[in-house]
């Protein structure tokens, strides 16, 4: 997406810029830096009806003085003290995704947030950025913060910069309204058929993401994913899904790590 559409967003949404950054989606006051997040979310992604689902602007957001601006707030920031779990993980989401744009707008132009990485360390184990004032990996979020609060749905949120990655939120995820933004971001995954899941009837075979092989034991196993994705499908897939469970077959679609650009 070039900087001709980023201008053409900007100046359409002032009035919704001008909304949402002062407040969360379900109304709830916003800290500094997710002020800055949503009036950017706004103004340098848009949806398309394509398996990438949003694109981000990251040529734009480079020449962008308020990610910068973004990107020290962060730093600054101190992550929720343990007790709130709505709380924790939307802290965490919102940072993960805010670093691993914020990588691909360091080092752009890349053609995929892998590259930034080397042989001897992968982008997922350096640094990403500073919270608190000290620095975390992606890794780190993902694998030491996340997946251990057991909440399966963060696999549909987080969103590692690529084509075959969920849709990025287009608004910063919030304590009090993150169940119905956890499974809203699941679901517009498993909407997509080039990447969520997709059904061969004829055949009995249901195709899904990768991340559910990679990640099977955060489902529950294979039986799990099959519950996860029924529950969280479009409504004829779920349906079929609901009366084939036994005898499905599972497979898997391949992983574009082109950005999500």
């Amino acid at each position: 997406m070039g900087r001709n559409v980023s201008g053409l967003l900007a100046r359409g949404m002032t009035l919704a810029v001008a909304l949402a950054a002062p407040v969360l989606a379900d109304g709830e006051a916003a800290p500094g830096y997710l002020r800055i997040y949503a009036e950017l979310l706004i103004e340098y992604t848009a949806a398309v009806d394509s398996e990438v689902g949003i694109r981000v602007d990251y040529a734009g957001l480079g020449t962008e003085p308020r990610w910068k601006a973004l990107r020290e707030a962060l730093a600054a920031e101190a992550p929720p003290r343990p007790g709130s779990r709505p709380e924790k993980l939307a802290f965490w989401i919102n940072a993960y995704n805010i670093l691993a744009i914020d990588l691909v707008v360091r080092h752009y132009p890349v053609e995929s947030i892998r590259d930034i990485g080397s042989f001897f360390r992968s982008v997922w184990k350096r640094e990403a950025g500073r919270i608190g004032g000290r620095g975390y990996s992606l890794d780190e979020i993902e694998h030491d913060i996340l997946r251990p609060m057991k909440e399966a749905r963060i696999h549909g949120a987080i969103v590692c910069a690529s084509v075959s990655c969920p849709n990025l939120a287009r608004i910063p995820y919030s304590a009090r309204g993150l169940e119905a933004e956890l499974d809203a971001s699941v679901r517009a995954w498993l909407a997509r058929p080039e990447k969520g899941v997709a059904l061969d009837r004829a055949r009995n075979r249901v195709r899904v993401s990768r991340i559910f092989k990679w990640f099977s034991r955060d489902f529950g196993g294979r039986r799990g994913v099959l519950d996860f994705v029924r529950r969280y499908a479009p409504e004829a897939e779920g349906a079929w899904l609901a009366e084939n469970l036994e005898g499905v077959r599972l497979s898997y679609f391949g992983y574009d790590w082109d950005l999500n650009e």
